[in-house]
């Protein structure tokens, strides 16, 4: 059995608690939206508006990420994110009118790209020492850390704590949590430090062909998740004329098998290999989704969503491990961070092209989208290699402290 060394083993501690932290406040953020919309008097087009506008600076937080994890470390980056996160949510508990509110919830989007890119940064690099394929248990612990930041907020609604009162609640964890866990991560010379396992993606054009293959599917499965996240109550009240309790469901089915595929997603990767994990993973959302889409009463919608969420959610984790074979070291960073641009792509689409086009059509044709991208990502299963191929890192060290 591989023995792993302590330090590697707190560094996957610390960055899964990372990665539930972001979960957990962005669900924080989201689940208080009608909160604020009463507060604000907003309007339902400004709230889709802050929503992109959110999306499209964490993109430029993604790009900062990389800037500050070459100049100093993923640790530091990750440690810097998780901070303004914290900063950035106090903003959004004291706006004190609309403008404010954007300007905060602004801060808030580049502080999400930060935290997103490093994360996975410092998942890569505890997944090079460990030797064997981990990714899946660090989405798994944002899954649960979003549940959490639900029911955080549910809870605080029924004690009716004040909105500022939860917000600034959930941002001290959050700025609490990160400063406990900050110093366990891989800093430089364990992670940037280490060379490089293959030519860097600059330097050779089959990689970079490659890693637009990983940058594509990735996006396609944001979009797909964003569309079930921003569409699926929508869809059942309007289309399926179900109540709001029963419309609501449909997100809580989706997240709660997406939870469960994620914490068997590395079981599975390690079995049957990434090629075979995401074309079942895709083939499974494929259905799931043509259920959704040709469902005539809620409850068959929302097996359909559950079924999606069994698949499609473990394909994410992949993407990243795949690309991360092309580069190491502090070009491992830059890759990392270039790659997680695609995720705010796939949310811009699922956000803005699906509900155009439910807006022109109806949510159910809206739906036929999401389902034509799972059926895409079928395709591009063969990218991801043999078994194995892509995500077999069992040709490095075990100890982040002792590389070759």
């Amino acid at each position: 059995m591989r023995s792993i060394a302590p330090p590697l083993r707190g560094a996957r501690i610390a960055n899964s608690f990372a990665f539930g932290l972001q979960g957990f406040f962005f669900a924080v953020v989201l689940t208080a939206l009608p909160q604020q919309k009463e507060r604000f008097d907003l309007s339902d087009g400004l709230i889709v508006a802050s929503v992109v506008l959110v999306s499209l600076l964490a993109g430029g937080g993604s790009v900062a990420a990389e800037r500050l994890a070459l100049r100093w470390s993923s640790r530091d980056t990750v440690r810097i994110g998780l901070l303004l996160v914290a900063i950035s949510g106090a903003a959004v508990a004291f706006a004190p009118n609309t403008e404010g509110l954007l300007i905060a919830l602004g801060g808030y989007g580049l502080a999400v790209g930060v935290v997103d890119a490093s994360t996975n940064m410092q998942a890569v690099f505890v997944q090079r020492g460990y030797g064997t394929f981990i990714l899946s248990s660090f989405y798994a612990a944002w899954s649960a850390g979003a549940i959490s930041g639900a029911l955080f907020v549910s809870t605080a609604a029924a004690l009716q704590a004040p909105l500022r009162a939860t917000l600034l609640g959930a941002a001290g964890i959050v700025l609490v949590a990160g400063l406990l866990l900050g110093p366990c991560l891989l800093g430089a010379q364990d992670a940037e430090s280490s060379p490089a396992a293959t030519v860097a993606a600059d330097d050779n054009p089959v990689s970079v062909r490659a890693y637009l293959v990983f940058g594509i599917a990735m996006a396609l499965v944001f979009a797909v998740d964003l569309a079930v996240g921003n569409w699926s109550a929508l869809y059942l009240t309007d289309d399926l004329l179900a109540d709001s309790a029963t419309a609501a469901l449909a997100l809580a089915a989706y997240q709660g098998t997406s939870l469960a595929a994620r914490m068997g997603g590395d079981l599975m990767v390690r079995r049957f290999g990434p090629q075979r994990v995401v074309r079942g993973a895709a083939s499974v959302g494929v259905l799931g989704l043509a259920i959704v889409v040709a469902a005539q009463e809620p409850v068959v919608a929302i097996g359909g969503f559950l079924a999606a969420g069994i698949g499609l959610p473990v394909i994410a984790p992949l993407c990243f491990s795949a690309a991360g074979q092309l580069a190491g070291g502090s070009d491992l960073d830059a890759l990392i961070a270039r790659l997680n641009l695609f995720n705010y792509l796939g949310t811009l689409v699922g956000g803005g092209v699906v509900g155009a086009v439910a807006a022109a059509f109806g949510h159910r044709v809206g739906f036929v989208i999401p389902l034509s991208f799972a059926a895409f990502l079928i395709v591009l299963a063969g990218r991801f290699g043999p078994h194995g191929a892509g995500t077999d890192v069992s040709h490095l060290n075990t100890s982040p402290s002792a590389r070759p």
